[in-house]
C-alpha cells in the first residue's frame, strides 16, 4: 500500500439483514439441507480473515492520520512484509508533513483458502476507493491533490497467514494500472 502509488483501504460488511416481521411464520418448519456458515470451518475462516484485514486497515488509517504507527495496533495484523509497506509510507509521510483524512473505502473478496498444511493461508482481491481518502500538509490542513494519472479506484492483491489462532496479512500489493 504505497502513499506514492496511492493511498489505499478498507471496511466494509455484507449488508444483511434479517426478517423482522415474526407475524408470517409457517407452521411447519422446512428442514434445511446447508450447514448455516457458523458450522462451516471454511466460511469461518473466511469470515475471521476478512476481519482481520478490516481490522489491519482500521490500524492503518490511525497511522496514516498521524502519519505515526504509534498508538495504533498494526504490529497486531500485519507481518514484516505488509507492516514495511506501511512504514515506508509513513516514513515518507512524515518527512514530507503530512497525513490522511477521511477514509478509503474497499469491495474485498477471499479469492483462495488453504486450511491443510502447517500454515493455513488465504488470497484477498481488494477493490479500494481511495476517492474519500485525502493526503493534507500536517501543518496547514491544506488538501494535496492526486496525480494528474492516479486512479480513484484500483485493486490490491493481499496474501494472509494464520498464526495460531489470528489472521495475519503478509502482503498488500495495490496495483495501479489495474483499475477496478
Amino acid at each position: 500500500m504505497s502513499v506514492l502509488v496511492a493511498l489505499s483501504g478498507c471496511s466494509g460488511g455484507d449488508g444483511s439483514s434479517q426478517d423482522k416481521d415474526k407475524g408470517n411464520q409457517t407452521a411447519a418448519a422446512v428442514p434445511s439441507t446447508t450447514k448455516p456458515a457458523s458450522a462451516d470451518p471454511e466460511a469461518a475462516e473466511k469470515t475471521a480473515v476478512l476481519q482481520a484485514y478490516d481490522s489491519y486497515w482500521n490500524e492503518q488509517v490511525k497511522a496514516y492520520t498521524r502519519a505515526d504507527i504509534k498508538g495504533t495496533g498494526l504490529k497486531k495484523y500485519a507481518t514484516e512484509r505488509a507492516l514495511t509497506r506501511a512504514m515506508g509510507d509513513l516514513l515518507v509521510m512524515q518527512k514530507a508533513g503530512t497525513a490522511t483524512t477521511g477514509r478509503p473505502g474497499h469491495k474485498v473478496e477471499v479469492t483462495s483458502l488453504t486450511l491443510t498444511g502447517k500454515i493455513p493461508k488465504a488470497s484477498l482481491r481488494d477493490c479500494l476507493d481511495i476517492s474519500n481518502w485525502k493526503t493534507v500538509k500536517r501543518n496547514t490542513g491544506q488538501v494535496k491533490p492526486f496525480p494528474p494519472n492516479q486512479p480513484l479506484r484500483y485493486l490490491t492483491t493481499v496474501s494472509a497467514e494464520k498464526w495460531g489462532k489470528q489472521w495475519m496479512i503478509t502482503d498488500a500489493a495495490p496495483d495501479g494500472t489495474k483499475t477496478c
